[in-house]
């Protein structure tokens, strides 16, 4: 027989919306994404977290929680979660959340001075504990936002459209939008940008492109702000990430004839495409062999080089910036020459990375994530 599931305890009242969401509600699906079963109110016999409803949290805390039983989350000295373990003083645990004071016979941890590994987003921080305002909402929203976003990942998702697709995220929650929802738009575009590409249209391409990599940003943070994440919105959405790339590469080939500058003689660019899908192919499965031979580690987060370099190697997203340079110069063959190149590069780089750390595991020496120091 499993054994029951930690309950989840919201206490007290708050009138916030976040994400389009009342807070106890959000505050739920958060807890129940993180193995938990919500509840109104505590049941005898079974372990739980209280959860102080005048504040708001990132989902990180109530993982870290779920495993520190008889320890109390604090913000300024005032309760913000409380492991109960079976036979503990719930009635301590209960006093302490309405009186706003710790909890007596509990451990305290200050969220002011924790950081935490997230290997899931690949980062380390110390995740957000912040008073929720029912009338001004949004600074919580923010950093709800924050917090889902991957530590490491490529330069445009991480600079360029952070701020826009706060926006987007939040207009989506508030209109009731799924992430399924946006993630079957941003496939629409995708294909249209395949097909714009194909006829040498590239501008208008790019259009489409570049919207359905905002829409890629958009429905992985609708899905962890608003917990509404799905094991088949994350096949759907990755299962696109991964598939699509070559195509593109491959219609911006076919398209060079139609625009009027045909790569010659036609070998060549039969050649150019091998490098760039092989190279591909190749460093996708390169970073399957590190996550296996790692223990779950990713390829990108070894070492603050690895990370660095993630901002720029060649996936989608830096490579549509380098295509679409090419446009300024209406020399769309010269950018996809530049692709080829660059993956070259990027494969290389990444092969001499899994060499290093495979000589150093078989040295007998710990191959570990920059982010757990």
């Amino acid at each position: 027989m499993s054994e029951a599931p930690l309950l989840f305890v919201p206490v007290g009242d708050n009138g916030a919306m976040m994400f389009g969401m009342p807070a106890r509600d959000r505050a739920c699906r958060l807890a129940t994404n993180a193995g938990f079963a919500c509840a109104d109110a505590p049941e005898p016999g079974r372990a739980m977290l209280l959860a102080n409803m005048r504040y708001t949290w990132d989902p990180a805390w109530i993982r870290e929680m779920r495993d520190r039983p008889g320890t109390m989350l604090t913000l300024g000295g005032e309760p913000v979660l409380i492991h109960v373990p079976v036979g503990a003083n719930l009635a301590e645990a209960k006093a302490a959340l309405a009186e706003n004071r710790a909890a007596q016979g509990y451990d305290l941890i200050a969220a002011e001075d924790v950081e935490l590994e997230n290997k899931v987003l690949r980062k380390r921080e110390r995740p957000f504990v912040l008073p929720l305002d029912a009338t001004d909402p949004e600074p919580a929203e923010r950093a709800a936002y924050d917090a889902a976003y991957k530590g490491v990942t490529d330069a445009l998702t991480l600079y360029l459209w952070r701020r826009p697709a706060f926006h987007l995220t939040r207009w989506a929650a508030q209109a009731k939008l799924t992430p399924n929802m946006i993630t079957s738009v941003g496939a629409v575009c995708c294909a249209l940008a395949f097909y714009l590409f194909w006829i040498g249209e590239y501008w208008l391409g790019v259009a489409s492109g570049f919207t359905f990599m905002v829409l890629d940003t958009v429905d992985g943070k609708l899905a962890r702000c608003t917990g509404a994440s799905s094991k088949w919105g994350n096949v759907f959405d990755h299962g696109i990430d991964l598939v699509h790339p070559p195509f593109w590469w491959w219609a911006w080939a076919h398209g060079l004839a139609a625009y009027g500058t045909p790569i010659r003689p036609p070998v060549w660019e039969t050649m150019l495409l091998a490098a760039i899908i092989g190279g591909y192919v190749a460093q996708r499965a390169i970073e399957g062999i590190w996550i296996k031979r790692f223990k779950g580690m990713e390829i990108h987060v070894w070492r603050p080089l690895d990370s660095k370099f993630r901002l720029v190697t060649a996936r989608r997203n830096p490579n549509m910036v380098i295509l679409a340079g090419s446009l300024l110069f209406a020399r769309p063959d010269v950018g996809l020459e530049l692709v080829a190149w660059w993956t070259i590069v990027s494969l290389i780089f990444h092969t001499v990375r899994l060499a290093q750390a495979t000589e150093r595991l078989l040295r007998g020496q710990p191959v570990t994530s920059w982010l757990e120091a």
